[in-house]
């Protein structure tokens, strides 16, 4: 037996509002119709079984819950982002340990709970960090190994340089070679060690500059 219920969204900012309907819109479920509220609000009709209608509300009110969690800190004044909302908006794919690892260069507060990156870093900013990190990536993936990765893609992003500039003041602090059998760059020290030379090495530059 089809039923429907129509349930009210209330948003703060255009922003939350488009945000919402992004979200909403790639969700795969029984038919929605979206009906156009004031202008702090969306209504939603919702059509199906009574079941299809409790998991539709379930969904939508957990979409909404994740865009407010985006947009506005909480009272310590971090953002919650799922990695994939991350990702999937900068429309690339970049590894966990880089992502913390370049939020933590620059001074922003990064923690992983779960999915979860809880950070001092605003939405938009946010976005467009984890999108200057993927182009790093493209530029370098099928020269290095996953390693020398995490060490070079943050680094550039961080210190605004080129990848292959990074790389080459690894191997000239013997941190990394060039391996003629896998035509790979890798590290020759761990990633924490050959990290911590690296920052000094790069911090030294910049006393000098």
């Amino acid at each position: 037996m089809r039923a429907k219920k129509v349930i009210t969204i209330h948003v703060k900012s255009d922003v939350e509002k488009e945000e919402f309907m992004k979200e909403l819109q790639r969700l795969r479920l029984p038919a929605f119709i979206y009906v156009h509220g004031k202008l702090d609000s969306i209504k939603i009709n919702v059509q199906g079984t009574k079941d299809d209608i409790r998991e539709a509300i379930r969904k939508i009110r957990e979409i909404h819950n994740r865009v407010r969690a985006k947009l506005y800190p909480d009272r310590r004044g971090l953002y919650h982002y799922t990695i994939d909302d991350l990702l999937r908006e900068a429309g690339t794919s970049v590894s966990t340990p880089i992502i913390l690892k370049a939020f933590e260069l620059l001074g922003e507060t990064a923690e992983l709970r779960d999915n979860e990156l809880v950070t001092s870093l605003p939405w938009g900013e946010a976005v467009e960090l984890v999108r200057k990190l993927g182009e790093a990536l493209s530029e370098i993936a099928l020269q290095t190994t996953r390693q020398i990765r995490e060490v070079v893609v943050p680094v550039s992003v961080a210190f605004n340089l080129e990848p292959d500039e990074v790389i080459e003041k690894l191997v000239e602090l013997g941190l990394a070679e060039w391996k003629e059998d896998k035509f790979k760059y890798e590290l020759v020290k761990n990633k924490e060690q050959a990290l911590e030379e690296l920052l000094k090495a790069l911090s030294g530059d910049a006393d000098e500059d």
